[in-house]
This record gives structure tokens, sequence and C-alpha cells, in this order.
């Protein structure tokens, strides 16, 4: 998402999401209760229901809902980016850096808590998130078309997998500042990008399977 998408809240129901989904990840979605969600937005618990059914509705919603914008924004760099792949990509792998870096606590539930969700909304996440996947493939098979789609495939989700990892990155204290800590991952998987376009040299036995991590996006 683009910083103009991760700024502040601006409605009621946005702010209650957003401290539902740090809640969440604090203490996971069983030790939190309706009253302390409440207590963070300054409106009783019972008060959340006129929002929101109850906290199954936050989660699915904040589940579904990074699905949704990850992809909407994907597709809104492709279009952007016309006929320039590599334009695309970087802008790919911008928007979801902005994502990894300001919505951690999103990543940590979504890890946590997916299997929460109702059968229909689990669904609806992973369709989103093998769309997001294959608008990946496409723009880097363009930028690389050497490799086969699978090879590229699983590049694309151990790159999800290196930029999904910033919750376990230690305090934010110990981390470069957001804007070097942006640039490292970038460069970092632009140089994942260009390994999978690269034959292993003779007589080097070839990279064992990868397994992509579980994402908002994979």
């Amino acid at each position: 998402m683009s910083n103009a998408q991760a700024s502040a809240p601006t409605s009621r129901r946005e702010q209650i999401l957003k401290e539902a989904a740090r809640l969440f990840a604090e203490r996971g979605f069983h030790g939190v209760g309706v009253d302390e969600i409440g207590a963070a937005v300054g409106i009783s618990g019972p008060g959340l229901y006129r929002h929101f059914a109850g906290k199954d509705a936050m989660l699915a919603e904040l589940l579904v809902g990074i699905s949704e914008r990850l992809l909407d924004g994907g597709r809104m760099r492709v279009a952007e980016g016309g006929d320039r792949p590599e334009a695309v990509l970087h802008a790919l792998i911008d928007g979801h850096i902005d994502f990894a870096l300001d919505d951690r606590p999103l990543i940590t539930v979504h890890d946590r808590e997916l299997d929460r969700l109702r059968e229909a909304d689990r669904k609806r996440v992973r369709q989103l998130q093998r769309q997001y996947v294959e608008l990946w493939v496409e723009v880097v098979r363009q930028v690389h078309p050497g490799p086969s789609e699978p090879r590229v495939r699983a590049a694309v989700h151990a790159v999800f997998g290196l930029l999904n990892s910033t919750p376990h990155l230690g305090r934010p204290g110990s981390l470069p500042g957001r804007t070097e800590m942006a640039e490292l991952l970038h460069r970092l998987a632009l140089g994942a990008f260009g390994a999978v376009a690269e034959e292993p040299a003779a007589g080097e036995p070839a990279a064992g399977g990868v397994v992509g991590a579980g994402v908002p996006g994979a």
C-alpha cells in the first residue's frame, strides 16, 4: 500500500480495526476482549457493536481487507506502469514494503489467526492471495523471461517471506530507520529476483524446494 494508504485512520471504524489488529497481534485473538478493544478507542465495549457484530467480524474484515488492498494496489501499479515491467516491479516491491513496515500487526494476525475465519472468509483470503501472487509472477517473468513459471512463482513466495519477516526483526529501536530499512528490503527483493534468473553453475546442485510463507498476499 502507498504511504497515503498507511496514514492515520480517518473513521471510528478504522480506529477500531487498527487497535484490534494491535491487540490481537500482542495477545492473540482469544486473549483480547471486546471491552479492551473499546477502551483502546475510547468507547464502551457494547458500543463496538454499533460498528461490528463481534470480534469474529473484526478479524474477517482485517484479513479479507488487507488481501483486497494489496491486490487492488498491485493492479493499480501494473496499470500505471504500462509497458515498463522493470518500473512495475519496483513499484510492486515498494508497495509491499510499505505494508510490511507499516502494518506489522496484520502480518502477525494473519499468520496466527487465519484458520479462525469462517470457511467462506478464509477461501476469499486465499483466492485474493493467489491472484496477488500471479500478478507478481507475470511481472517478474516479463523482467526475467528465462526462468520457468514454477521457478518464478517459488521466488515470489520467497520474496514475500522475506518482506513479511518485519514483525520478527526485533524491537523497532534495534532496526535501521524506516527509510534505510525500506531501501535494504528493496535491494534484497531485487537481488532475489535477479538470482532466480541465474542458472546453477555446472556441478552445483539446484536449490531445494521453496516453501511459500503465509502472507497476506501469498
